[in-house]
């Protein structure tokens, strides 16, 4: 029995290290390959050889992406621009609309709730031509503002923090309100000090969401104004001089914001109260 439980401990680790580097060669390739010469980048990409290390350590990618293509630094700001405030907005509206959903009764509480969830459920690509049809009587098709306000009304920021509101017992709310505490008051003093790590983790998916959309800027932006992300899934023979040393410029944020919340999600997925 001893043995044959070693045995499966064995297989499991094996498993999930077969797992991690399958998950984790593409990083390692692309971050050694942006320290190779275009030569060696060429050599790989005609014959479809594959070289883990660079035979010559250059920063030439990197030259090339800082100094001599501006242009990608400017897509690397776009896709900041287009982040940022999607996702400040998207956390205030958020908190306000999962507030209202789980401590305040109005009529049609639930069913309207129900429709944010089916709302949730759809791709994008369902409601996107009812979005760019009312964006453009808006005249807002070309602008920032038609990413970032679609962005800013997910559904799915409201759904996750009503769950945890939801489990923050009513008599506070109701002891707060005898004290002579109006509903803001409530919601900052009571709510939000007990909902940290949920606004937390929905800042940490809202930021990663948003800073790899393909769809919203690809369809809705022109190009002077598109994120790195399309730059990325867009490359060409022509741009594989800084192919990888982007993609490693591009996956930095992502990887800082994840490593300072990491504590944080997992508390706040943890702690998630899905009844």
């Amino acid at each position: 029995m001893i043995k044959e439980n070693i045995f499966l401990k064995v297989i499991k680790y094996l498993i999930l290290i077969i797992c991690a580097v399958c998950a984790l060669l593409p990083v390692v390739y692309m971050i050694s390959s942006s320290f190779m010469g275009m030569a060696q980048v060429n050599q790989s990409l005609s014959d479809y050889s594959f070289h883990i290390v660079p035979d010559s350590f250059t920063l030439i990618q990197y030259y090339e992406v800082f100094i001599r293509s501006p242009e990608f630094l400017l897509k690397f700001w776009n896709s900041i621009i287009l982040t940022l405030p999607t996702v400040i907005g998207q956390i205030v509206i958020s908190v306000l609309g999962a507030y209202a959903f789980a401590k305040i009764k109005f009529p049609f509480n639930k069913p309207i709730f129900f429709m944010f969830i089916l709302l949730m459920l759809m791709p994008y690509q369902v409601t996107l031509v009812p979005i760019y049809i009312i964006l453009k009587k808006m005249n807002l098709v070309g602008s920032y503002a038609s990413v970032i306000l679609p962005g800013m009304f997910s559904t799915f920021g409201v759904f996750l923090l009503t769950q945890f509101i939801k489990a923050i017992p009513d008599e506070q709310c109701q002891s707060a309100k005898v004290d002579g505490a109006n509903h803001i008051q409530i919601l900052f003093k009571i709510i939000l000090p007990q909902c940290k790590g949920a606004v937390a983790s929905l800042a940490i998916l809202s930021f990663l969401d948003n800073w790899n959309m393909i769809e919203q800027p690809l369809i809705l932006l022109e190009n002077a104004k598109q994120p790195m992300s399309i730059f990325l899934s867009q490359i060409n023979e022509t741009e594989l001089r800084v192919a990888f040393a982007a993609g490693v410029l591009f996956m930095i944020p992502s990887i800082l914001i994840f490593l300072k919340g990491e504590k944080q999600l997992m508390e706040g997925i943890q702690h998630l109260d899905l009844k």
